[in-house]
């Protein structure tokens, strides 16, 4: 048989040094193509839409709940504004879908809603396979247990045997039996789906308590008792709550600016800034505040915004206390201590990171 004439070697590796170059070029352009339109998707639709969708609870006092005319108000309300603000200029550029505790979830990993700013614990498991990034935290919370006054109690430790209201879907129903199991204590669970039924549940005695987190069962005492004394939070926390809005995984560039429209507000406390001074601060030395205005401009273009975003979040939701004083703090019913939500300074686990 005879054998065929091999091909010049200087043309053999010609065709493989091409093809190499083909090959290497189209994976760097599909790689740049997918990666556009993951990054950009989601920001670039809130931009040509001209609102943001935020997911928020079906009615949470404090932290998110409409009032009789229908206007939005609380914490996690402020967290949509913030980016409304930082990417329109104005904060009520958003609409508001309310979302049960099961429905949350899905609606973000469906594209339902842009942003989910509804009291959310941060896990790992919806960190990762749930396909969700969260953003920093804009509440410390933990797990608590709430009682009436009749029984008499004073701490957790004493509910053995008692029967429990819990949400299901919730990371407050895996807490609660892990807390009895670790204590040796036996409870029986009242699993109701809606936050409604589970509190006229509760409070018709069905249960010997309730229990969800702290700051909930506060709003719960607040807007849904007469006389709030009647019930007593006991005063274990049996977990740890941070609740943290969130966004889809493969969206860099939205979860960016959701991130900084909430550090802009924690920054702005830092620095002494609020809604009645930051016009006066425009005139500023500070470098810090200076950057954070847009007065030196550069960061408005890393997010991909107006230079004055921040100070649009400061002038039309204010700084971080503003917002946690009028819904949860001391002007609000709630009246919490700001406790592990106070700046860094004052021994809280509130921080911005460095903006520049």
């Amino acid at each position: 048989m005879r054998l065929k004439e091999p091909r010049p070697v200087k043309t053999r590796l010609h065709t493989l040094a091409i093809a190499a170059t083909l090959s290497v070029s189209a994976i760097a352009l599909s790689g740049a193509v997918s990666g556009t339109a993951q990054a950009g998707a989601t920001f670039d639709g809130v931009k040509q839409k001209g609102y943001v969708q935020c997911g928020v609870n079906l009615g949470l006092y404090g932290f998110s709940s409409p009032d009789d005319k229908g206007k939005w108000s609380g914490l996690d309300v402020d967290v949509c504004r913030a980016v409304a603000a930082a990417m329109f200029g104005d904060a009520e550029k958003v609409k508001y879908t309310p979302l049960s505790a099961q429905q949350r979830l899905p609606a973000l990993q469906s594209g339902e809603i842009d942003l989910l700013a509804r009291n959310t614990t941060r896990t790992l498991t919806r960190d990762t396979a749930n396909g969700l990034n969260f953003t920093p935290t804009n509440y410390y919370d933990g797990q608590g247990f709430m009682v009436s006054s009749k029984l008499g109690l004073k701490s957790a430790k004493q509910l053995n045997g008692a029967t429990v209201c819990v949400l299901p879907g919730t990371t407050t129903e895996q807490n609660v039996s892990d807390y009895f199991r670790a204590n040796k204590m036996t409870f029986k669970p009242v699993v109701i789906e809606k936050n409604e039924e589970l509190n006229k549940a509760f409070f018709a005695g069905r249960c010997d308590a309730l229990t969800s987190d702290a700051s909930q069962l506060a709003a719960i005492r607040a807007a849904e008792v007469q006389n709030p004394n009647d019930y007593v939070i006991l005063p274990e926390l049996i977990s740890k709550e941070p609740l943290s809005p969130a966004v889809r995984q493969g969206d860099e560039e939205w979860m960016n600016l959701v991130t900084w429209a909430f550090y802009a507000m924690v920054q702005a406390e830092e620095k002494g800034l609020t809604s009645e001074t930051v016009d006066a601060a425009m005139t500023s030395p500070d470098p810090d505040v200076k950057r954070l205005l847009g007065v030196t401009a550069g960061n408005g273009k890393a997010l991909g915004v107006e230079e004055n975003w921040a100070f649009n979040i400061v002038k039309q939701v204010g700084n971080y206390a503003q917002s946690y004083e009028r819904n949860v703090g001391a002007g609000s019913k709630l009246k919490m201590p700001r406790g592990q939500n106070a700046l860094y300074t004052e021994g809280g686990l509130m921080y911005a990171p460095p903006m520049k």
